[in-house]
């Protein structure tokens, strides 16, 4: 298993009259997943009926949305919990608190230590593509695996290295060995 990431040149001068090229990465998603095809898969890997385990689903969702709305954080089996909140703009003068100074409404998911150990154990592979679509190298992961946690201050987590641009002191490159050739890591 291993999670998919294209590279694309790309123009990304701010000012139209110059040109900086760079190679931006995104994570490639292949489809959403319907939540029936989810039950059919659940029900062939446990040998329960898909009718139970829609009833389940269907409990466990209402269950979550309830309680959540009640201001709990509410565990997802086997995921993480969840729970709302908000963001607003601050104002000093208590006459002046209003649902006005609501920007946005979130969910905020916090995944499991499974969740966040399956991720660090994922390997990434990258595909670069220049500015005319063509595939330039193939890199595979080496980093350290560190994982985002927006529950700390910093947003590090367990075994990350915060730096002020938001990089890690860990290894930083990957391994490219297209058509047998043994070409060095690249920052």
């Amino acid at each position: 298993m291993s999670i998919k990431v294209k590279a694309v040149e790309r123009n990304v001068s701010f000012d139209k009259s110059k040109e900086k090229w760079a190679y931006v990465l995104q994570a490639e998603l292949y489809s959403k997943l319907s939540q029936s095809k989810v039950i059919q898969e659940a029900a062939l890997r446990s040998g329960i009926s898909k009718g139970s385990i829609n009833a389940a689903w269907d409990a466990l969702s209402e269950v979550i949305k309830a309680w959540a709305t009640e201001g709990h954080s509410v565990a997802v089996p086997g995921l993480g919990s969840m729970r709302f909140g908000l963001r607003a703009t601050s104002v000093s003068d208590v006459s002046k608190v209003a649902s006005s100074l609501i920007t946005t409404r979130r969910v905020i998911f916090t995944p499991s230590v499974e969740i966040k150990d399956e991720l660090a154990r994922t390997a990434i592979n990258i595909t670069c593509y220049d500015r005319d679509g063509n595939i330039v190298r193939r890199v595979t992961s080496s980093d350290d695996g560190n994982i985002e946690d927006p529950e700390k201050p910093d947003g590090g987590g367990a075994g990350s290295d915060s730096n002020s641009d938001g990089g890690s002191s860990g290894g930083s490159g990957g391994s490219d060995v297209p058509d047998g050739e043994d070409l060095q890591p690249y920052d």
